[in-house]
């Protein structure tokens, strides 16, 4: 038998996009985030889900609780292509005080598929993504300040943030926003915040590797 240490592989690093505009802020961040993961050396998986045409309407055969439960063809492809991930890192604009209706969807259909809701409620191991890492990288048109006086941001961290990382029985659940993004976003503040994902992408390496 060789004493030789087996290499560790890589960690694996899903970045999901969800924006409509090819060349936004979101974009950008995802982007960031991709590309100081990679020259760390980590494997990253990119799913855009508006470049995709990715289907957010949950099929009544999809339904973990349905007779005639199946998967769809893209849902199991898409599982296929995520398993395996260390950390799933979610990439969206905060319209009306919750994630769009694409992101949403992607969660029901992928991240929900084949787990009922008593699953989650008796804390039962997911298959793919328990003991797993969730951050979030969010936008804003409006300063954060704004979205918590309105009590927009605690409650999206408790019914999706906090809720996805109990239900899923994830590791961790991090989250990262960017305030007050639109048109009067200057360059500086823009590299400012684009600097920041670039070191927390450097965070959740060494985290994945060594935490």
């Amino acid at each position: 038998m060789s004493d030789v240490p087996k290499t560790r592989a890589a960690p694996k690093h899903v970045v999901i996009l969800c924006h409509p505009e090819e060349e936004s802020f979101n974009m950008a961040v995802a982007r960031r985030y991709c590309d100081a993961v990679a020259r760390i050396g980590d494997e990253i998986v990119f799913r855009d889900l508006y470049r995709m045409g990715f289907d957010p309407v949950l099929k009544s055969n999809e339904r973990p609780t349905a007779a005639n439960f199946e998967l769809s063809p893209d849902v199991a492809a898409e599982i296929d292509i995520i398993s395996g991930a260390d950390i799933f890192v979610l990439v969206y604009p905060i319209w009306f005080g919750t994630p769009p209706a694409m992101m949403k969807g992607y969660v029901e259909r992928v991240f929900g598929a084949g787990f009922p809701h008593g699953a989650a409620r008796n804390r039962l191991p997911h298959p793919m993504l328990a003991g797993k890492r969730l951050l979030s990288f969010t936008s804003s048109g409006l300063p954060r300040q704004w979205l918590e006086e309105q009590g927009a941001w605690l409650s999206l961290r408790k019914v999706f943030d906090d809720y996805l990382a109990s239900a899923f029985s994830l590791a961790s659940s991090d989250h990262v926003h960017f305030g007050s993004i639109g048109e009067g976003l200057t360059e500086r503040v823009a590299r400012e915040h684009l600097f920041t994902v670039e070191e927390t992408a450097r965070r959740v390496c060494s985290a994945c590797r060594y935490g």
